[in-house]
């Protein structure tokens, strides 16, 4: 499949970045901590803000004392945190101002997973701090077009997770699902879906972004 866009969109977590093994692990440590079943916080979370999960999930909880607590957690814990197959690729080649970073984790902690994984920081990125509604509303993927001086309708955006799709689609964006979080099933609307970024290739042609999915 051919595509042409403005600028790309890329969620972090499970697309460019694989730091499932540590959000697992702190989720579990947190819910062992509470005496709560780690299971459904898990399946909420994934593309979710840690707030809005918290309070969706357990909102009997004081959401700024748990936040505090998890984000500490994931600050010290890098371990395992890798890129997803393709990205370094990917990015590396990507023209500047081109790109951007939406992502429901906070800045500090999009840096690190980053570093770890040798992957490069875009000009535009924007974190859970940037917003005053995290996926699946659509605020971050606008104000990532915005700053990109992009429509959101000429924005590709990657995605792994139903909130994130549903962010994106809200945003006027097309989206791609990789199935590196959920199976291709639960990545209902996207325009196509891969498995990871190696199947993406990246030109730029003529003031617009020549995508190939292969």
């Amino acid at each position: 499949m051919d595509l042409r866009c403005a600028a790309l969109l890329f969620d972090l977590d499970g697309v460019l970045v694989d730091s499932r093994a540590v959000v697992e692990r702190t989720w579990r440590r947190w819910a062992a901590r509470h005496g709560l079943d780690a299971e459904p916080l898990l399946a909420f979370a994934h593309g979710r803000r840690t707030r809005d999960t918290l309070m969706a999930m357990v909102p009997q909880l004081d959401p700024a004392h748990e936040v505090a607590w998890l984000d500490a957690a994931e600050l010290e814990d890098l371990e395992g945190v890798v890129a997803v197959p393709g990205a370094a690729a990917l990015t590396a080649g990507l023209p500047a101002g081109a790109w951007a970073i939406v992502t429901s984790c906070g800045r500090e902690l999009a840096r690190r997973r980053l570093a770890r994984a040798g992957l490069p920081l875009p000009g535009v990125l924007l974190t859970s701090e940037d917003v005053t509604r995290g996926k699946p509303a659509p605020e971050g993927y606008l104000l990532a077009a915005r700053r990109l001086a992009a429509d959101p309708a000429s924005c590709l955006v990657f995605e792994d997770a139903p909130p994130g799709i549903a962010a994106a689609r809200a945003a006027g964006c097309t989206v791609v699902g990789l199935s590196t979080t959920h199976a291709p099933g639960q990545l209902a609307h996207c325009q196509a879906i891969v498995p990871d970024l190696r199947s993406v290739e990246v030109a730029s042609e003529a003031g617009e972004l020549a995508v190939r999915l292969v």
